[in-house]
């Protein structure tokens, strides 16, 4: 399903005039800002992704990493700047009179559906089973039958290699298993985008192994990505753009054959020295 899909009544004053972002854009970001009380945790961030790139975000805990996901699908409510999802924003939407205001909640919860997210932790339901969590939230948000829905979470089960647990329980389940299962429930709503916070940071280097390959997959299979990440390597061999944050500001982004060979800023040598000896 499109972002760009029939319009609800109460938004149609906005979708005239929000494409800022060119078509191939998946994701446009201008001078956003994040602050907690006085605490500025994101300094005027902008930049573009195009469809279909894989972007890895690499910095020290602290540097604004996980905000700045987190902003991209309202999780945290911006406190300047803008962004835009294939087209539409989801900060400060502006009318016809050039008024700037608050998106309304039918625009998140829209441009939301086509953006997916897996967490740190794997957040599956433990009273339900594999199956059942996928199949949640096509039968609550999206309205698929039971049929349908249970046709899908198989399928997206069978993509992350899953499908023979659909009966089982989480508890059941390895970490990097549930985390494929989280992949899955995510997949399954058919997002444009994807975001990884540090999918792999609780699991221990076999199950993170399991992880990674289908992330993989899902880049060579095109998947817009945006990939929060301390594995080095997986940054540098799927990505195609690495940056990275310190202070709430990029102080690099560029391609991963130049930021893990020649970076620019000193910051960021001292932080890949750490990963690449």
């Amino acid at each position: 399903m499109s972002v760009m899909a029939a319009v609800h009544p109460s938004e149609r004053a906005e979708s005239d005039v929000v494409s800022n972002a060119e078509p191939s854009l998946a994701i446009r970001v201008v001078g956003l800002n994040k602050s907690f009380g006085d605490v500025p945790v994101l300094r005027g961030i902008s930049f573009d992704l195009s469809r279909g790139q894989v972007l890895s975000i690499i910095g020290a805990s602290g540097s604004g990493k996980s905000t700045l996901l987190r902003c991209l699908n309202y999780l945290e409510r911006p406190t300047s700047g803008d962004v835009w999802i294939a087209g539409y924003p989801l900060t400060f939407a502006t009318d016809r009179n050039g008024s700037r205001r608050n998106p309304t909640a039918a625009r998140i919860a829209r441009v939301r559906a086509e953006v997916g997210m897996v967490f740190q932790q794997f957040n599956l339901w433990p009273h339900m089973t594999v199956a059942q969590n996928v199949m949640e939230a096509l039968i609550q948000v999206r309205k698929l039958p039971t049929k349908e829905a249970r046709s899908r979470a198989e399928y997206y089960l069978a993509k992350v290699n899953m499908l023979d647990a659909a009966e089982r329980y989480p508890s059941r389940l390895s970490g990097g298993q549930q985390q494929r299962v989280a992949i899955a429930r995510a997949l399954s709503m058919e997002p444009q985008i994807m975001l990884f916070d540090e999918a792999t940071s609780s699991l221990d280097p076999e199950l993170t192994a399991e992880v990674l390959a289908v992330m993989r997959l899902l880049a060579k299979d095109g998947m817009t990505m945006v990939v929060v990440t301390h594995e080095m390597a997986f940054a540098r061999e799927v990505s195609d753009r690495v940056m990275f944050l310190h202070g709430g500001l990029i102080e690099e982004d560029g391609l991963p054959s130049v930021v893990f060979t020649n970076p620019r800023s000193e910051r960021c040598k001292q932080f890949l020295s750490k990963f690449l000896g």
